[in-house]
């Protein structure tokens, strides 16, 4: 028995030319260590530097081969990605480790040529995008339109409502919450236009109260887009340059949530945010201060020793209805949501911001998060293909 295994390992070895020991057992393969190309097997080189096993691997060029069932019942579907991002987001968002878990499941990332039409590209089965401009924007929306078989993540014209802060929060009065063991909300709010001096009196009409947190109007990729600062009083104002939005600051104990969202995957991660403003201090301080990000990574409250009050999370299951009823609204797969509790509230909150295609590198295993998000993706198109046969 044990000489006719022998002579079998080496009869498979000859006919498919691989030099070496792969990990063969009669009953088939235990181990590859490969990924297909074409119709040959390729080692790839991050997979060679992390066999843990120090085998060494060695291919030589042969005849294309094919095998059979059921021996490739575990393959996965293949799924290439065509990305076009900001330099700055593609070393962020494409880190290696990433790049690695998804090759090893079949996921392929491709750079899309912004020289080239897009339709001479790909195929894709996936348009992965972070741009801005009109341009590239009726780009997108006529590739989608020729190309309805193709996920584009996201709609630009979804993407662009999320870009200005009026329209960013629209709806959310009217979502539907109220079997949720939560309750959601936002600041009061104003746009600012121009003469952020002459719009003091309209701030007292609309009745908002000081302190205000003012915004930028647009979010266009840079830096000052993200500048925030805090207004204490009416003649404040005039230091504002327009366009922004004035958002009435909420008491939340000095914590945000950032909750990110990732097709039907949910993380949240706490943040330090602005201390509460006390009646005294209303009282005693004028003027606007610049605070800085307070969203940022090295915010980072997860691990701080916090009040449970404020610490706590909010309730899964008012998150998972909150993220479907946004993701309803806002027609988006990938977007994050800035939120806090009121403050002596156990489950009263604001959302204060939403970001299209947030920071996710700075969100702890989102390498996996992304590798399932994309496997679900492939295995809906498979599916789709399968019936229509």
């Amino acid at each position: 028995m044990f000489a006719s295994c022998e002579i079998e390992t080496a009869r498979l070895s000859r006919n498919l030319g691989i030099t070496c020991n792969l990990g063969f057992a009669c009953g088939g393969f235990e181990d590859f260590g490969m990924r297909f190309e074409g119709e040959n097997m390729v080692p790839t080189k991050a997979e060679e530097e992390e066999d843990g096993g120090g085998r060494e691997v060695a291919v030589t060029e042969t005849s294309p081969f094919q095998f059979h069932q059921p021996l490739l019942q575990q393959q996965q579907q293949k799924l290439v990605v065509g990305y076009a991002l900001t330099p700055k987001k593609k070393k962020s968002f494409l880190q290696p480790k990433l790049e690695v878990l998804a090759r090893r499941k079949g996921i392929f990332f491709v750079p899309i040529d912004l020289n080239r039409p897009l339709s001479d590209q790909g195929p894709f089965d996936v348009v992965l995008h972070k741009l801005l401009g009109k341009e590239w924007q009726e780009v997108i929306e006529d590739y989608q339109q020729n190309h309805p078989e193709v996920t584009v993540l996201d709609p630009p014209g979804s993407i662009q409502r999320i870009y200005n802060r009026q329209s960013m929060l629209q709806g959310m009065a009217d979502l539907h919450l109220s079997d949720c063991s939560g309750s959601i909300f936002v600041p009061k709010q104003m746009v600012v236009l121009k003469d952020s001096a002459a719009s003091a009196d309209k701030v007292v009409e609309a009745g908002l109260k000081f302190p205000l947190v003012a915004k930028p109007l647009w979010i266009d990729g840079t830096a000052k887009s993200h500048q925030l600062y805090l207004a204490y009083d009416r003649r404040s104002l005039a230091e504002l340059d327009p366009p922004l939005v004035l958002q009435e600051f909420v008491n939340h104990g000095g914590v945000m949530f950032k909750v990110f969202v990732v097709g039907d995957i949910i993380k949240v991660m706490r943040r330090f945010s602005l201390p509460n403003v006390s009646n005294c201090e209303k009282a005693k301080v004028d003027g606007v201060f610049q605070f800085p990000r307070v969203s940022s990574a090295s915010a980072s409250a997860d691990n701080a020793d916090l009040d449970p009050r404020v610490a706590e999370l909010p309730p899964k299951p008012f998150l998972e209805a909150l993220v479907k009823e946004l993701r309803s609204l806002l027609g988006l797969r990938l977007f994050n949501i800035d939120m806090i509790r009121e403050h002596g509230s156990k489950n009263t909150f604001y959302v204060i911001d939403i970001n299209y295609f947030p920071g996710y590198g700075k969100m702890p295993d989102y390498e996996t998060v992304f590798v399932d998000f994309f496997q679900n993706l492939a295995q809906t198109k498979h599916k789709k293909r399968q019936h229509c046969k």
